[in-house]
Formats: structure tokens, C-alpha cells, sequence
């Protein structure tokens, strides 16, 4: 029998043997002895072993994968075999709480017990898997049989030097047309031949790709190619399973297919190639990668993606969900293709002068803060100066120095916090923590936006960064890369301002308005509610007025009855978020700047639901459906999972039932604008506008259009986001808030703030 240990954190009540099935014996070790620790650093682990006296060592959770093997994923490689003997495992424990993690476990016992027992042998990877090809006829020959091949899809993928296509040039591409096989093709030996007979083979076949995104614009902007049909095993597997940093090729890999971490001897060579030459990992060019090395790797990603499309596609079997991958994530692929490329405009005049405002304001802040005395006694006592970005001298300023009594939030490490929701409460003990907060902020936005924008402008002077349709559990977009679109500056213009159309266009934003409400009223039939819409007015005064019969019009409402109207706000909005009495006599408070009691909060969520008893009971309905089944649909067909319903902690079960209710209506209220951003680029390509959409922020569509085009835009835009896709009243079609048509994207606030100075 094989000699197995089984390492966890530290000592727990798991019975190990009894969750293993009693199928093999084992010798049990933690890392660290004390039992009492929250949290488990490498100073703490005590443990004594020698991993070489036996054949198997099952690591039990991400502290002991991480302390015997450079991984840090145990959920990536949970029941796959590392470093020749390891067999990592998420932690079972955890299943009473978190039972989305049922299946994890389930698979990865089965895979351990197998190799254990022997019953799983290495898959060795051979030329016959993956070869690489660097002449001309050998490559053209490829192509033709690819055409040739009976099957109806090929897969295909590329090597790049860049990660956005004016970075950097295709090293190679990877094709692959029969299972298990896949050929790497040095770009450099095509020729004429090779790209006409690729393009009928694009005709031909329907093109696989894993993140079509990425390739479709490398394969269009270098060779010009055309994909009439194509797929994406990336969004299959989104339908599949929608949680974020769960769609990579590499995770797919080693989940679904017996080929697991084929890349890692290739990222060996890189790392062993970085100390060699002295190379940071950022400035590390996949250029440098002789192909000799790369082909098997590369090879085998279209291996792989071929695999994985034969097991994902099977997913379509469900009419929804293929309704969704067909008519919103394709479509949305390609629309986002199409945005990334057109680039967001940014002025250089303005992000240069921007630098240098910021950081007149950032020294500024900075001396206002060394005007206190505490500040040069605390550099005294520790005969160093002070760094405001520093979390421990922060910390011990604070709370050892001045006094403050911390807010009892902690960091992961169990210290006390001082992020900027702690350094805001604090500021009412003391004037010291604003002042941080204030350096901080400004900070902020001179380091990760207007230092980060400038170098990375393209010649045309936009920035191409990266929108994900697969990023979110609702569906929402989501943004990365160069600069991340839903995280600009909302309280300072400085950034917004430096998005600026050229001479003779606008930027033009609309927005879709109290659209997860319009949502919520469709989809609950309450016609007092959709009442409220069609009448037309301020929505939050018509809702005040309505719950609390206020004896007045509409338009008097917010000058007369304005808390009131802050509380009705609340609820409207704090209902699709789960928001109990609690938090909405906190929001109505800050909101108001007047003490909102509890009781006043239940009783205007009393009077709310009296008001609107549909949508009361469509909220009910659809909390018991989640509560039982443990998923739920969209009105567009997208699934959300929600497994956590069954945890036997109520805090995440109840955040469960939240989560769906909420992806009710924030999915279909994101789908509505999405689709009507995908016609209205469909439709400035039809008919050869200039307008060119670039951006897409929450409920926001963003636009440069030139200024003759701009009124047909706004026109044409709105007629296709109020489009009855299936979820619309009847005369009062959800809104579109045109608010920004200005030159900058901040609508003027920029110039109002700044332009004297600029």
C-alpha cells in the first residue's frame, strides 16, 4: 500500500478518515499546533515532516499548498496531482457553510482515491499532441487538410507580444481540427497562399476560440481576416458557471480534460530564464520564448479548446441559456471588439496639465496636515517622517499616538483597519484622519489614473483598455486592462475631464434611469407602481406622494416634504438590495442630514408595500423559489446559481437570497442597455456613421459623436434602448437620461473646477 500523509492547517475536529471514505490509512499532521490561532502565518507552523518518506501527501486547505509548493490556488488544483506527489484539497469543513463547494470536494475525493489506488497515470504530452511548424509548404498543407477534416469546427488561438493588438504583433498561431491534436504555426512562414487558405477554412468552419475577444481583434487588425461564425469555450463555460476568475484556459484545463497544468514547464523555462537575465515579470516579452519551447504549449491551447468546446456546447441542450449565449453574449463579444478597439479619447494637454494640479493639491494637503503639531512630536518620538500612506504609522498615530478609539473593523491579519470608511467615521473623534483621507484620495487619482493614462495612449491619443462580458454574476459588464472604466473618480471631474472628444465632436453619455425599479414593476405586474411611471414627473416626489398621500403636487414634494421623499428613495431602492429597517433608517439619516429612527424606517416599508402589495409579493414569491431551488432565472435567460441557500450560516444564506432577488433586476435592467448599445453600434456601421460608441459604465452608454450627428444619435439610441425587447410598460418606455452632451465627459464640471487654472 502506498505510504500517505495529510497536512492541514491546524488541529481541527474533521474526521479525515470518515471524509475519505475510509479508503485508504494515512498519517495526520497541521502546520501549526496551536489550535487557538485565527489566522496561521509561516512563523507559526511548527510542523515536522519529511515529505520524501512517502508516496502521496493530500494538503488540506491554501495554507499548507502554499507552504509546501509555490501554488496558492487550492481551489484551481483541488484533487490534481502537483510537484510530482502533492495532492491539494479544499478544506470539507467548509461544506456546512459554503455548500457551492460541494462538487469541488465530491470530484476532488474521487481524484484522490484514484491516485492513491493508481488508478490515474500521468498523461504524457508528445509531438503526436502538439508540434510546431515553420515552413511554408508544411503549413499550407496544414491548412488544407484543416479544410479537408470532416469535423464542422476547427479551434484557433494565437501568441502575441502585446495584450491589445497596436502593443504588439502575433508570434504564432495554433489550430487545431481533430481531438487531441493541435499544430503551432510560426507567423512568419505565411504567405499568400497560407492567408487565402486560412480565410476559406475561416469561411469554411466554425472558428473556436477561448476568449474570442483577445483573438478576433489580433486576427483582424494584423491579417485582416473575417470570422462569419464563430464561438467562444470562455463564454460557454460562463453559462455554466457564471462566477468571476473561473474561465481561464489554463483552470478549464485541468478541470475538464486529462492534459491538467500542460503550461506550467513552460512557465518554468520563464521563470529560470528571468534570473538568468535579470528580468522583472512585467517586463518579461513572450517574444523571448524560443518556439522550440513554445510550441507544445501553444499547440496544445488549441488542443485543449477543441476538448472543451465538445463538453461545453452541450450546455445550449438548455433553450435559455442558448438564447442568452446566442442573442446577447456573440452579439456582445463582437460589439465589444468593435468599442475596445475605437478606444477611449483622452486630451494630453489636459492629462499633463491634470499631473501637475494634482500634485499641487496633493502638497498642499500634505502641508496642511504637517500644520498640526502632533504630526512633527510623532516624527520626533520616531526620529523618522511621517508617510500618510503607510497603514502601520497610520495605525499607530492614531490609535497609540493621538487616542482614537478604533471602529473595531480589522484587516485580515486581525489588525486594526484604516481604510477610508474607518478614516471617515473617525474623523468625527478628530480632524487628523480627514485630513488623510483627503491626501489619500488625491493621491489616488494622480497614481492610478492620470500617471497610468499617459504612457499607455495610443499615437491617436485613446487609450484601449478592456470591457468583459463575463466578469459579473449579473451580467453587467465589467472593466480591466489599461484603465478600469467602472472605477473613475466620481467626487473630483479631474479624470472625467481629461476625456475629451476632438474638435467638432461631443461626448455623449445616457443614462438608463431608476431602471432596476422599471424592471421590478414589469416583472411583479403591479400596476400601481407602473402607474407611477406612466404619470409621468419626478419619480422618488410621485413614490413619496403616493406612500405617504402627501397633500400636495408632485412638484412641491421635494421642497416640502423632503424627508419624506429621502425615505421613499430609500426603500425604492434598498427593497431589490434586501434592506431591512436597520439600514434604511441609516440611509434616510445621512441622506436627510435629520435622525430617521428605526421604527419610523418599518413604517414607512409598511406603508410602501400597502402601496405596492404586487411587488411585495412577486419580492416573497421570488425569495421562496430561491430559498428551495438554489437558482433562478432572468427574464433574458441567464442562470444564477445561489447553492449558499442551503448553508447552515444564516448570515450567507440570507446574503444568497439577496444575491438572486437583486440579479432579478439589475440582470435584465443591464441586458436592456447592453442589447441597445449592440443595435445602436450595428446601426452607425450600417449606415457609415462616425459616431463611435467607446465605453460602457454601469447604467451608462458613452459616446464621441460628431456634432452634426448627434441629435440623430441621441434619437436613434434611445429608440433601441426603449425597444419592447419583452419587459416594457405600455406608454411609459424606461428612461434615457441624455445628461451629458459636452465636450468632456465630467459635462463641464471639469472647466467649472479647473479651467481658470488650465
Amino acid at each position: 500500500m502506498p505510504k500517505v500523509a495529510l497536512v492541514e492547517t491546524k488541529p481541527s475536529k474533521t474526521n479525515f478518515k470518515r471524509e475519505f471514505d475510509d479508503a485508504f490509512e494515512f498519517d495526520q499532521y497541521q502546520l501549526c499546533s496551536d489550535p487557538t490561532l485565527k489566522k496561521v502565518l509561516k512563523r507559526d507552523c511548527d510542523i515536522e515532516i519529511n515529505t520524501d518518506d512517502y508516496d502521496w501527501v493530500i494538503l488540506v486547505g491554501s495554507d499548507a499548498l502554499k507552504y509546501f509548493t509555490p501554488i496558492n490556488s487550492v481551489t484551481e488544483y483541488s484533487g490534481k496531482k502537483v510537484e510530482g506527489k502533492f495532492l491539494p484539497v479544499i478544506n470539507p469543513a467548509m461544506l456546512a457553510f459554503k455548500p457551492e463547494a460541494r462538487r469541488t470536494w465530491e470530484d476532488s475525493k474521487t481524484n484522490i482515491i484514484a491516485y492513491i489506488n493508481g488508478e490515474i497515470e500521468d498523461t504524457v504530452i508528445t509531438e503526436y499532441n502538439a508540434w510546431g511548424i515553420q515552413d511554408t509548404e508544411e503549413a499550407n498543407a496544414f491548412f488544407q487538410a484543416a479544410i479537408d477534416a470532416p469535423s464542422p469546427y476547427i479551434a484557433l488561438d494565437s501568441e502575441t507580444t502585446g495584450l491589445y493588438p497596436r502593443d504588439g504583433h502575433m508570434l504564432g498561431l495554433s489550430l487545431s481540427y481533430e481531438r487531441d491534436r493541435g499544430a503551432y504555426i510560426d507567423t512568419e512562414c505565411l504567405d499568400e497562399e497560407s492567408e487565402r487558405l486560412l480565410q476559406e477554412l475561416f469561411n469554411k468552419k466554425i472558428v473556436v476560440f477561448h476568449n474570442a475577444k483577445f483573438d478576433l481583434a489580433f486576427f483582424e487588425y494584423h491579417f485582416n481576416f473575417e470570422f462569419p461564425r464563430f464561438e467562444d469555450t470562455m463564454l460557454l463555460h460562463y453559462l455554466i458557471d457564471e462566477n468571476p476568475g473561473t474561465h481561464g484556459l489554463k483552470q478549464l484545463a485541468i478541470k475538464f480534460t486529462k492534459y491538467g497544468d500542460y503550461e506550467k514547464p513552460m512557465y518554468d523555462w520563464i521563470d529560470q530564464y528571468r534570473k538568468e537575465h535579470g528580468i522583472l515579470k512585467n517586463e518579461f516579452s513572450w517574444g523571448d520564448i524560443p518556439f522550440d519551447i513554445m510550441k507544445l504549449y501553444a499547440g496544445m491551447d488549441a488542443a485543449v479548446t477543441y476538448l472543451l468546446y465538445e463538453k461545453f456546447i452541450k450546455i445550449k441542450q438548455n433553450k435559455r441559456l442558448a438564447k442568452v449565449y446566442d442573442e446577447i453574449l456573440i452579439p456582445g463579444c463582437r460589439f465589444l471588439t468593435d468599442i475596445q478597439d475605437n478606444g477611449v479619447p483622452f486630451d494630453k494637454v489636459r492629462l499633463l496639465k491634470s499631473q501637475s494640479l494634482m500634485q499641487e493639491e496633493i502638497d498642499e494637503a500634505v502641508a496642511e496636515l504637517y500644520k498640526d503639531p502632533s504630526i512633527r512630536k510623532f516624527e520626533e518620538i520616531n526620529g523618522k517622517d511621517f508617510n500618510p500612506n503607510s497603514t502601520v504609522q497610520l495605525r499607530s498615530l492614531l490609535f497609540d499616538y493621538v487616542g482614537l478609539n478604533p471602529t473595531g473593523k480589522k484587516t485580515g491579519t486581525g489588525a486594526h483597519s484604516t481604510d477610508a470608511e474607518v478614516l471617515e467615521a473617525l474623523g468625527a473623534q478628530s480632524h487628523i484622519p480627514g485630513l488623510i483621507l483627503n491626501i489619500r484620495q488625491k493621491s489616488k487619482i494622480k497614481n492610478t489614473y492620470l500617471d497610468k493614462i499617459l504612457p499607455q495612449l495610443d499615437r491617436d491619443s485613446r487609450l484601449r483598455t478592456g470591457f468583459n462580458l463575463h466578469g459579473t454574476t449579473s451580467g453587467r459588464l465589467s472593466s480591466s486592462g489599461k484603465l478600469n472604466m467602472q472605477q473613475l473618480p466620481r467626487d473630483n471631474p479631474i479624470v472625467k475631464g481629461c476625456i475629451k472628444a476632438a474638435p467638432g465632436n461631443k461626448i455623449v453619455a445616457m443614462d438608463l434611469t431608476t431602471a432596476e425599479v422599471y424592471v421590478a414593476a414589469v416583472l411583479a405586474k403591479d400596476t400601481a407602481l407602473m402607474e407611477v411611471f406612466k404619470s409621468g414627473g419626478n419619480f422618488h416626489s410621485s413614490i413619496a406622494k403616493k406612500v405617504f398621500r402627501l397633500p400636495c403636487p408632485v412638484e412641491e414634494v421635494a421642497e416640502k416634504f423632503g424627508t419624506q421623499r429621502q425615505a421613499a428613495k430609500a426603500v425604492t431602492f434598498g427593497i431589490m438590495y434586501g434592506a431591512g429597517a436597520a439600514k434604511i433608517s441609516e440611509q434616510v439619516t445621512k441622506d436627510s442630514g435629520k435622525y430617521f429612527s428605526k421604527q419610523e424606517a418599518q413604517e414607512v416599508i409598511d406603508e410602501y408595500f400597502n402601496a405596492f402589495h404586487k411587488l411585495k409579493q412577486w419580492i416573497t414569491d421570488n425569495q421562496t423559489f430561491i430559498k428551495q431551488n438554489g437558482f433562478i432565472y432572468s427574464f433574458f435567460g441567464r442562470k444564477r446559481r445561489l447553492p449558499n441557500v442551503a448553508s447552515t450560516d444564516k448570515g450567507i444564506q440570507s446574503h444568497s437570497i439577496r444575491s438572486g432577488l437583486n440579479f432579478l433586476v439589475q440582470s435584465a435592467a443591464s441586458d436592456i442597455n447592453l442589447l441597445g448599445a449592440i443595435d445602436m453600434n450595428a446601426w452607425i456601421k450600417a449606415n457609415n456613421k462616425k459616431a463611435r460608441i467607446f465605453a460602457l459604465v454601469h447604467d451608462s452608454i458613452l459616446a464621441e459623436v460628431p456634432e452634426g450627428e448627434v441629435e440623430e444619435y441621441m434619437q436613434k439610441l434611445a429608440e433601441f434602448i426603449q425597444m419592447d425587447r419583452g419587459i416594457a410598460i405600455p406608454g411609459a418606455p424606461v428612461g434615457c437620461d441624455f445628461e451629458i452632451v459636452h465636450e468632456d465627459y465630467s459635462g463641464g464640471k471639469f472647466e467649472k473646477m479647473y479651467g481658470n487654472q488650465i
